[in-house]
């Protein structure tokens, strides 16, 4: 079992309870309490507190954002892709014809915009598996939405180095600048038009998002700035259940949502490092840190060349997973020396994490994003629907698999993620941040199945992030003459130049016990401005 004691300057400590939820905001996470002491469970818990962070968090999700969900349902997985599409006259001629030549859609702008999945998503697990009426699941929502909230301090910094960019987009600055501006910390913002759409979704199940008043809205708002966004592309919007791919490591095995995500990227990793014995290494030293950035490298520049909708790529992801394969990627690292294995730049984005899970034992692991911070910067204002910009993630390439075309999804970056022993539930987490996301993941696995750390310890250590070539960025916390040892073995070790992501943030449940004395312990990255609650 793990050791208590953190070696990390925290702020945080974890948090045992029965029935728990963990995301980057106090008043969602108190959203999603509060349907599980109203009987709820974990799902209701779960879309609660969604609903609360595109209100608490809208530089990183939105009623305009895609999803993806892996959970426990007390006897096996589920995974659901809530990921948007394009609309049904996007293609390759088009954006060339409007837009010139380019590698890829706009990265903002009103053609940058997806189907957004995530209304899709909640309303999908409300009825599959929730016990709460949806109305009652996003009644917190719509009450911070109208009564308002104190803005926090880390979603302030990130709404305000967004204005520069974002505020000449439609709808952008009467939504999110009331005072000319992006708010002040501890000034109260209220978003009325997005409570407005949240009842329209709970009275009609989604319907009104889904071919009903607010995407005839959207479409009207579309029509207005030269998109081509229909409200039958959104009728016709459908998420998809899908089986969780995975890899089994240290005696675990991690479970992520396949292609179009970048979660394979994880496995992959994982089952790199498979063929190293890390422990003796030592945590947070320079040989153990090393083999994980040439792993991450070798992992990303696989899942850059080839990872798409599945039906459009030209390799399995059981043959990216293959041991065998895994193995002799495994042995292209040099233990002395950096490498660039080629893996390209993906966009920064902006997204939030969260997880819930209740006495019963379900146990829910939630993504939502509006991709790049504030998405597309297009808010269509009768709704208050600040809309992603998914788009973007596709290429402009005929020969990419990711190449643009009508209604396919785009290569993504959202991930949550979970992990079992022995078929039994142990984890689910998540750590939110564009490419930082997979790396997140993988860090923090390392840290508690290699080194015994307690999953709030593990969340606070110190993390590396990989960038392109043999650029690295590494947090403050590291020993500063591992990060002159990784440079001596050629990593470029760089001043972080983020304003957003920086190096993600994570939320975890650990499952303690079984049923009839079943707990959790919970844990939230101290680098937002969130919590864990239970009790």
């Amino acid at each position: 079992m793990f050791d208590y004691t953190n070696p990390y300057p925290s702020a945080r400590l974890p948090v045992f309870a029965r029935n728990v939820v963990a995301t980057s905001h106090p008043l969602a996470a108190q959203a999603g309490l509060r349907m599980l002491q109203q009987g709820g469970n974990a799902v209701d818990a779960a879309v609660a507190t969604a609903a609360a962070m595109t209100i608490c968090e809208p530089v990183s999700n939105g009623l305009g954002s895609d999803a993806f969900c892996i959970l426990w349902d007390g006897h096996r997985l589920h995974g659901l892709n809530a990921g948007g599409r394009a609309p049904s006259q996007w293609s390759v001629d088009y954006f060339q014809r409007k837009h010139g030549a380019a590698d890829a859609p706009p990265k903002r702008g009103i053609d940058s915009v997806t189907v957004p999945g995530a209304v899709a998503a909640w309303v999908q697990l409300n009825k599959r598996f929730g016990r709460l009426p949806l109305s009652d699941v996003l009644a917190p929502a719509i009450e911070i939405a109208e009564r308002g909230y104190p803005v926090p301090v880390v979603v302030q910094r990130k709404w305000a180095a967004a204005v520069p960019e974002l505020q000449s987009q439609p709808g952008f600055g009467d939504a999110f600048m009331p005072w000319g501006r992006a708010p002040q910390v501890g000034e109260l913002f209220k978003f009325p038009g997005a409570a407005q759409a949240l009842r329209r979704i709970a009275q009609s199940r989604g319907v009104a998002f889904y071919g009903g008043e607010i995407a005839h809205a959207i479409e009207r708002f579309s029509d207005r700035h030269g998109g081509v966004l229909k409200a039958s592309d959104f009728e016709r919007y459908q998420p998809e259940w899908v089986e969780p791919i995975s890899i089994d490591y240290r005696g675990h095995t991690l479970h992520e949502i396949g292609p179009s995500t970048q979660g394979i990227a994880a496995l992959m990793t994982l089952g790199m490092l498979n063929h190293f014995d890390l422990k003796p290494l030592g945590i947070g030293r320079v040989s153990s840190m090393h083999l994980q950035v040439e792993a991450m490298k070798l992992a990303f520049a696989d899942v850059y060349r080839c990872v798409a909708e599945p039906s459009w790529m030209t390799v399995t992801p059981a043959q990216m997973l293959d041991d065998a394969y895994l193995r002799s990627r495994a042995r292209l690292i040099r233990m002395n020396k950096a490498q660039d294995f080629g893996p390209g730049l993906q966009p920064k984005g902006g997204t939030i994490y969260l997880t819930a899970a209740d006495e019963s034992g379900m146990m829910v692991s939630f993504i939502q994003s509006n991709y790049l911070g504030f998405g597309s910067g297009c808010v269509e204002p009768t709704f208050g629907i600040s809309l992603q910009n998914r788009g973007h993630g596709f290429s402009l390439n005929a020969a990419s698999p990711n190449v643009v075309a009508p209604g396919k999804r785009p290569f993504h970056t959202i991930i949550p993620a979970f992990l079992t022993k022995d078929g039994q539930p142990v984890m689910s987490f998540g750590v939110m941040g564009a490419n930082m996301q997979p790396q997140g993941h993988v860090q923090t696995l390392v840290r508690m199945l290699d080194f015994d750390l307690n999953p709030q310890a593990a969340c606070d250590a110190p993390r590396w992030r990989v960038n392109q070539g043999l650029s690295l960025n590494l947090e403050s916390g590291i020993d500063p003459t591992v990060a002159q040892d990784l440079q001596e073995r050629g990593h470029q070790v760089e001043a972080i130049n983020d304003s957003y992501q920086d190096f993600g943030a994570g939320q975890f449940i650990w499952r303690l016990g079984e049923p009839g004395t079943l707990g959790y312990v919970a844990a939230s990255d101290a680098r937002r401005d969130g919590q864990a609650v239970g009790f």
